[in-house]
């Protein structure tokens, strides 16, 4: 067999790897936004200072962006730190001075905001199409939102199919976290997808 082949079957393998690492990602996330539902969570924004990094508001509050982070925490991927640190290094690109008046960053709350999070998942992850057919939105998927008193929300696509075709949405509005068929029920403002390991 020649070298070129042989390099040939080597990138297929890589890219195969790849692929499958990147599904079963998601598909670790999707049973870790599932096992979310499970928690008896109270819905409570307020400021809290918590430990850096690894920290967490107590278990039985969070919001929304709540259940994104501990989602994540299960696949060992720690959200606060990753974006503390590239907000540290890239601090003008995120809304924070904009949205809150902040001059510099803030561990205990930068990643509980669904602007920073955009932001975040635009930069380090993949910013995908927002779009009105519900076969674009496969588990492990992020979606945001812009509610009707136009505050921003955020949720994970789960694999689990609703009656109307949707793919159902873990999610905290107020109420816990929730598998919900709601994707289409707001605007949505971002379509994201991430799954960095390191």
């Amino acid at each position: 067999m020649s070298a070129v082949p042989k390099k040939m079957l080597w990138l297929l393998a890589a890219l195969m790897w790849q692929v499958a690492s990147a599904d079963s990602l998601a598909e670790k996330l999707n049973r870790a936004a599932l096992a979310r539902t499970k928690a008896h969570v109270i819905y409570d924004g307020r400021y809290i200072r918590i430990p850096y990094p690894n920290g967490d508001v107590p278990a039985n509050i969070g919001v929304c962006t709540d259940v994104v982070v501990r989602a994540y925490r299960q696949l060992g991927i720690d959200l606060q730190r990753r974006v503390h640190e590239d907000m540290q290094r890239h601090f003008s690109r995120y809304p924070s001075k904009r949205l809150w008046g902040m001059k510099r960053t803030d561990s205990n709350i930068d990643h509980r905001r669904v602007p920073n999070l955009r932001v975040f998942f635009q930069r380090k992850g993949k910013s995908l199409a927002v779009t009105k057919n519900p076969k674009d939105y496969r588990a492990g998927d992020l979606v945001t939102w812009r509610l009707p008193n136009h505050r921003p929300h955020i949720g994970i696509v789960t694999d689990q199919i609703a009656d109307s075709g949707n793919p159902k949405i873990v999610h905290n509005i107020g109420w816990g976290p929730k598998l919900e068929d709601m994707l289409f029920d707001y605007e949505i403002t971002g379509h994201y997808r991430y799954g960095k390991t390191k």
